[in-house]
């Protein structure tokens, strides 16, 4: 089983995008797209204060009526905020986003945030670890040495 730690190190784009929770949720969503991202953690100081998805958008903002450039990203991000550490596997990970219904996670060690992982990262690195497998059994099966 693959940790969270070996994910994060893996990773092409190891940024986590923030934004203030007064900023108006426009800034957030052109910030998402400009990121081609879907979440981006709300921060005070070096506290993680929530987190604001598409999701959020969609059902905070458009489904109710409200204006982007006039609501604040406060009065939409999900909180609190669920988290992992960096020793915790691939397999708790998806666990909690599948239970959960989430798309990413924080990730944080020793009290200090060091990265956030997606869905798609959980994805990918489950089917690396699957091919890796994979190889090995045929190898196996077919009498070689790896």
């Amino acid at each position: 089983m693959t940790t969270v730690a070996h994910i994060l190190y893996s990773k092409e784009n190891k940024t986590v995008h923030t934004i203030d929770p007064e900023s108006p949720v426009l800034d957030a969503i052109k910030l998402m797209a400009e990121k081609r991202i879907g979440a981006l953690l709300v921060m005070e100081g070096e506290q993680i204060a929530g987190i604001v998805t598409e999701r959020d958008y969609a059902r905070k903002v458009v489904l109710m009526g409200r204006s982007s450039r006039d609501t604040p990203v406060r009065d939409i991000m999900t909180s609190p905020v669920m988290y992992v550490r960096p020793d915790n596997t691939n397999e708790q990970c998806m666990a909690l986003m599948t239970e959960n219904r989430l798309r990413h996670l924080p990730i944080i060690d020793d009290g200090k945030l060091v990265g956030m992982i997606s869905i798609g990262d959980l994805v990918k690195d489950i089917i690396s670890e699957q091919r890796f497998i994979i190889e090995q059994l045929e190898h196996y099966i077919r009498g070689e040495r790896a």
